[in-house]
């Protein structure tokens, strides 16, 4: 009979990854989230192979210190919470503590900083090689912010990278990640690089004309020409975003974006109300587009369900499904017939991830090949 041993904290951090970082694009995310945390209004992404060589995120957020630098890790290691009731008032997308300790233990990891509080003004750098190193503190250049880069994804776990898909696709699924977040935080200005070439540019959007600009970049003009802007309050509840006409269906699931207090989430109980208020209008087999933001007290919702953090509980469950219902509803009752624009076939169906009427591959943008950004005309 076999003994019960302790596993090492190498083998532990391995085995956690799998729940954390499953592909290039769960390592994207993670990293651009703890960026969003730091309060960054600039992201700066660079990736290389699709992300298996490289991944780099570059932040002008508030920094890590350099007694931080080292901690920051290590399993269960964060500044968002500090005991159990903060998560009934969280307003991070992350919490966990458990990301930069997963990525480390499959990859060549580099973490630059440069604090806005360090009074020296000095920047520090911690170097691990799948945590079979210790993580020594060293000076180094780097403006006020954070930079992370992530070689190697998966070197000493070849299985894991085994089952890994082509560059295309995993670049793919960076792509949308990106995009989730550009249209979780308007305020944002996010680039993306590939292989040393600009894949996407997306300023900073403020004003609502930026940021139904942005959401067009993102989803394509025809989404944006063929969808309603909703905006409704009740009972401390507020709905706000785009929703496709009925005109504007989809084969596919494929462009549906729906945040709970800018966090992005799949969940049944919202799924059906949507369907719901588009029963009468749509036919069997078709899918609403949307771009719907859902804003409620911290407390009235439960985001540590999922390691992912993609599925939430709602503390009133009906009272959230009867709101979404009833304000969609009504948004979609309110349409006059005149306001349909009929979608091409096309239209409706090209991809979600790309421009809808005839625009080049680029998703972010629309008549030239150069990066397209909100300052244009």
């Amino acid at each position: 009979m076999h003994r019960i041993n302790l596993l090492s904290q190498r083998l532990a951090n391995q085995i956690a990854a799998g729940e954390v970082v499953e592909r290039p694009a769960s390592v994207v995310k993670e990293l651009l989230e703890n960026s969003l945390d730091s309060g960054a209004t600039r992201l700066d992404i660079d990736v290389e192979q699709g992300g298996v060589k490289l991944i780099r995120v570059r932040d002008n957020g508030t920094g890590i210190q350099k007694d931080d630098l080292a901690l920051a890790l290590s399993r269960h290691a964060t500044s968002k919470i500090k005991e159990l009731a903060d998560l009934e008032s969280i307003g991070s997308l992350g919490f966990r503590g458990e990301a930069l300790a997963s990525i480390s233990s499959v990859s060549r990891l580099s973490l630059q900083s440069l604090a806005a509080a360090a009074s020296d003004g000095l920047a520090w750098q911690v170097q691990v090689e799948g945590q079979d190193m210790e993580a020594a503190v060293t000076p180094v250049s780097h403006p006020e912010g954070t930079t992370v880069e992530v070689r190697d994804l998966f070197f000493n776990t070849p299985a894991r990278r085994k089952f890994l898909r082509t560059e295309k696709t995993e670049f793919g699924r960076i792509e949308e990640t990106v995009k989730r977040l550009a249209l979780s935080r308007f305020d944002v200005q996010f680039t993306l690089n590939h292989n040393q070439r600009s894949a996407h540019q997306l300023q900073a959007a403020r004003s609502d004309f930026e940021k139904q600009r942005r959401v067009g970049l993102v989803c394509g003009p025809a989404f944006v020409e063929n969808s309603v802007f909703v905006d409704m309050e009740r009972a401390g509840l507020r709905l706000w975003g785009w929703v496709s006409l009925p005109t504007f269906s989809r084969s596919q699931a494929d462009l549906q974006y729906f945040y709970v207090n800018g966090r992005i989430i799949r969940d049944k109980l919202v799924a059906h109300a949507i369907k719901q208020a588009y029963r009468d209008v749509l036919f069997h087999g078709r899918h609403p587009a949307y771009v719907l933001y859902l804003e409620l007290a911290p407390a009235a919702v439960d985001v540590n369900v999922h390691p992912t953090k993609h599925e939430v509980r709602f503390r009133d469950s009906r009272l959230v499904h009867d709101f979404l219902f009833s304000a969609l509803h009504k948004a979609l009752a309110e349409v006059r017939p005149e306001d349909h624009i009929a979608a091409s076939a096309d239209a409706a169906e090209a991809p979600a991830n790309q421009p809808h009427s005839g625009a080049s591959d680029d998703f972010y943008q629309m008549e030239s090949q150069k990066p397209l950004t909100l300052s244009e005309s």
